[in-house]
């Protein structure tokens, strides 16, 4: 798998209700002030592009929000100013998140027409104890004909994301889930566990403070690994094959842009609440793909309000901007890359940010004799063990 080492992420907050698991910037709206948003947006990307020259584009993501939400037109108006900043070849992947509702699918046609070629359908479940659960405006029959619009649109990259570890499910729904996925034949679908840590949430969430008043109570550890392993078989026996440790794909269809974060590319963000992350290289070292920075991320004002303010009068929405030093780079490039299931060249990834390899060579013998990862040509990949303890390899590796 080939990473990415350029992409655009562009997020559009709106949506008609907020979920109550959510923690993404999103803005509940009942009008949409799209054509206001997307000049903020052209406004904020030719700030942004200044100077960067005409980088080429492997990916561009559209999420959000619901960006189904927007019209076809503007996100057609989006992406020719991206062309006209970037080079952006032909089959670049161009990701745009939908819901399932009926009104989001009458404009799939719109977007592939616009340039889109890659549709993320946030499905979660077809169960309708599960879908209530997680405060979802669609049922089962509507995601199942959003994905059938989908295919008649012309879209022949179709995505799916799904949710596991809620309260109230069982495991038998989840396998239910899964199956029934499995045999639509998208070309990728991504199944996450639910979490609602309140310390890794950027904003309180309704579901969190329940939980936190014992009003709701999550599957224990056990059952969560155990629907994980029933996702994996399922998606497995229909061909498509876990990359990492959320995503399973058919051969050739991993999103090229999720695999740009986990494998240290560099990604312009533009949007309410978007980060982005860029080394400052100069022209000639660009592109080279080593580590040693100097780099810097930004997050915009999470408020669409405040973004748009910002924007119109002038000044960049950052919220927070840093530098980031080489033993930051190198943690989270750690971290991210034993997500995959190809896994992360590890000495050659101390070498590029100066980190000492022997302790850790040490640190990978042990942990490949208790069986969570192997080390082959200092190629290290979690195990399915491995990846049941992820967070807690990584930090051993750091």
């Amino acid at each position: 798998m080939s990473a990415a080492r350029f992409g655009l992420y562009v997020h559009f907050p709106y949506c008609l209700s907020k979920c109550p698991y959510c923690d993404f910037a999103s803005t509940a709206a009942r009008v949409v002030p799209e054509a206001r948003y997307t000049a903020a947006l052209l406004a904020e990307l030719a700030a942004r592009a200044e100077g960067l020259g005409r980088r080429q584009l492997q990916s561009v993501f559209i999420g959000g929000g619901t960006p189904s939400l927007w019209s076809p037109a503007l996100v057609g108006r989006l992406l020719e100013e991206v062309g006209r900043r970037f080079e952006v070849p032909p089959g670049t992947e161009i990701t745009l998140e939908a819901n399932p509702g009926a009104a989001d699918a009458e404009r799939f046609a719109g977007y592939r027409a616009a340039g889109v070629n890659r549709l993320s359908m946030g499905v979660q479940s077809f169960e309708p104890s599960t879908l209530a659960a997680l405060g979802r405006g669609h049922d089962g029959p509507q995601a199942v004909r959003a994905y059938q619009a989908a295919r008649a649109a012309g879209f022949e990259n179709v995505s799916m994301d799904f949710i596991y570890g809620v309260h109230g499910q069982t495991l038998e729904q989840v396998r239910r889930d899964a199956r029934r996925a499995a045999s639509l034949g998208a070309e990728h679908l991504s199944a996450y566990a639910l979490t609602l840590d309140a310390e890794s949430l950027a904003e309180e969430v309704p579901l969190a403070r329940q939980l936190s008043r014992g009003e709701v109570r999550l599957p224990d550890d056990e059952l969560v690994v155990a629907m994980q392993r029933a996702v994996a078989e399922a998606y497995g026996a229909a061909g498509l094959l876990r990359y990492e440790v959320s995503n399973y794909a058919r051969p050739g269809f991993h999103s090229r842009h999720n695999t740009l974060y986990w494998t240290g590319g560099e990604y312009l963000a533009l949007g309410a609440g978007a980060t982005g992350f860029l080394r400052s290289l100069s022209p000639q070292r660009r592109g080279e793909g080593r580590g040693e920075g100097p780099a810097f991320r930004w997050s915009n004002h999470r408020s669409a309000e405040r973004y748009l303010a910002e924007v119109e009068a002038g000044r960049l929405p950052d919220a927070t901007r840093e530098p980031l030093a080489a033993g930051e780079l190198f943690a989270e490039r750690v971290a991210m890359g034993l997500r995959l299931t190809s896994g992360v060249a590890l000495e050659a990834v101390c070498n590029d940010f100066g980190q000492p390899t022997a302790a850790r060579a040490q640190t990978v013998a042990q942990l490949e004799r208790a069986g969570l990862l192997t080390s082959v040509a200092g190629q290290v990949r979690l195990t399915e063990q491995g990846f049941d303890v992820h967070s807690a390899i990584s930090a051993r590796l750091i």
